[in-house]
């Protein structure tokens, strides 16, 4: 990695563009900095620290969420977009023609996809102000910014709408900060800018527990055993990212003119964790969604509190639906990803052929097998990456001791996991970007 870094930086385009990026991420933290002025500070921050799901929201902003900042909603309205976009991409046979009309077909869906995310901002923006309007005594939440709105019983409505513009306003200039990373920056924007956020909740609440440290030495146990813990899945994670299993083939010899072609043998990938980390995502977002609604515009009712008692985070059932869900979305992502069908009429095509298969049906029934096989080891990998170290870390945190560290809201497994994936990313394509600028010279 740092060898990488180093060979990247001799070259001068893609210096450039690790320039770019980190000045993009700098906006991005700036951002997440600024206040909203009608925003109580205090009473937002209260309601953050008696909520773990909204605590779970926070980590992914980057803290911007709980500190009632610019970018409070973060790339979570484009997420949430993206994710219903894929999915109705398989339904709608319209989109699903969209998608395979080349690049023309993509920017349709990716402007499509923009405009559901600044809904969807829209939307959540204004259940979080009416959330944060509630909450508290004589709804301190919100401030008043006009003269005429002060010392009035009613609600400060015009106040609240200057809120939520800045919010959705916010929201896509972080969309915007993604795309503009994406396109001349290093890596996929939203995956860094969700880096980012988790790396910055990460170093906040480290920091935080080493002041409690200072007060009790016999807690620096518990923070070397969670760096232990840490560096343990993180190894775990990386050697999984890159098994795979190598299905060899071979192409016949065929001779065309006077030259002869063919006769190499060769083999596909099928990597055990290929679908990444996107079906947690998936997974995580959509037992989220109900959860969000029913606590930003029904929080005061007795159904939200049945909900955050037997189906919100940290209950049993939220842990069974989310290992469900995340071996659902695994075996969903490998069929986007790998289609046996398409692979099987390229072999046939190029005179390719498995050892022992036959080709045509016979490859791709193989093909399916060996795919569906290594989807479930991968889709169980997640589930328990996901899930064990969450309970580890809540124990190495105190909180089963009647103490809170605050570690377990430092790193969870699943933002270990992002972490490992875009780091690998982020490598992988530096790598590819310096030999590609190493073939050119060579050609030149």
């Amino acid at each position: 990695m740092f060898e990488t870094l180093k060979n990247a930086f001799k070259t001068k385009d893609i210096r450039r563009k690790i320039w770019m990026t980190l000045l993009l991420v700098l906006v991005y933290r700036i951002g997440c900095y600024i206040p909203i002025p009608s925003l109580n500070i205090t009473v937002v921050q209260g309601a953050f620290s008696s909520t773990d799901f909204l605590g779970v929201l926070s980590s992914i902003t980057g803290g911007s969420m709980q500190n009632a900042t610019l970018f409070a909603l973060g790339i979570l309205p484009f997420i949430n977009s993206f994710i219903i976009m894929q999915l109705l991409t398989l339904v709608i046979p319209a989109l699903e023609r969209m998608s395979k009309e080349g690049e023309e077909g993509r920017n349709k869906l990716t402007q499509i996809t923009r405009i559901v995310a600044i809904v969807l901002a829209v939307i959540q923006a204004i259940g979080i102000v009416i959330m944060w309007y509630n909450y508290g005594d004589n709804h301190a939440g919100i401030m008043p910014l006009f003269e005429y709105e002060m010392g009035s019983d009613a609600a400060p409505i015009l106040t609240m709408a200057i809120t939520i513009i800045i919010l959705v306003a916010g929201s896509t200039m972080v969309m915007w900060l993604s795309e503009r990373i994406t396109e001349y920056g290093i890596g996929n924007g939203t995956s860094i800018i969700i880096f980012i956020g988790i790396l910055a909740t990460a170093g906040t609440s480290i920091a935080g527990s080493f002041k409690q440290v200072a007060e009790n030495w016999q807690y620096i146990w518990n923070i070397i055993g969670y760096i232990l813990v840490v560096v343990a899945i993180l190894a775990f994670i990386v050697f999984v990212d890159g098994a795979e299993r190598r299905i060899t083939v071979q192409y016949a010899k065929q001779v065309k003119g006077n030259k002869m072609y063919g006769g190499q043998t060769t083999y596909i990938p099928i990597r055990v964790n290929g679908s990444g980390v996107m079906p947690i995502i998936f997974a995580s977002s959509l037992l989220m969604f109900p959860q969000m609604i029913i606590q930003l515009f029904f929080s005061d009712t007795e159904a939200a509190v049945w909900y955050a008692r037997y189906m919100g985070t940290g209950t049993p059932v939220y842990y069974v639906l989310l290992a469900l869900l995340i071996l659902g979305f695994s075996y969903f992502y490998a069929q986007i990803q790998f289609n046996p069908d398409d692979v099987s009429k390229n072999l046939q095509q190029y005179g390719g052929f498995i050892p022992g298969i036959r080709a045509g049906k016979p490859t791709s029934d193989f093909l399916k097998k060996i795919n569906n096989r290594i989807t479930l080891f991968g889709a169980i990998f997640l589930m328990l990456i996901s899930l064990i170290p969450t309970f580890v870390f809540l124990a190495l945190s105190g909180q089963y001791s009647g103490y809170d560290l605050g570690l377990a809201n430092s790193f969870s497994a699943t933002g270990l996991l992002i972490v490992v994936s875009v780091a690998l990313e982020i490598n992988k394509q530096l790598e590819s970007q310096i030999m590609m600028k190493h073939y050119k010279g060579f050609l030149k």
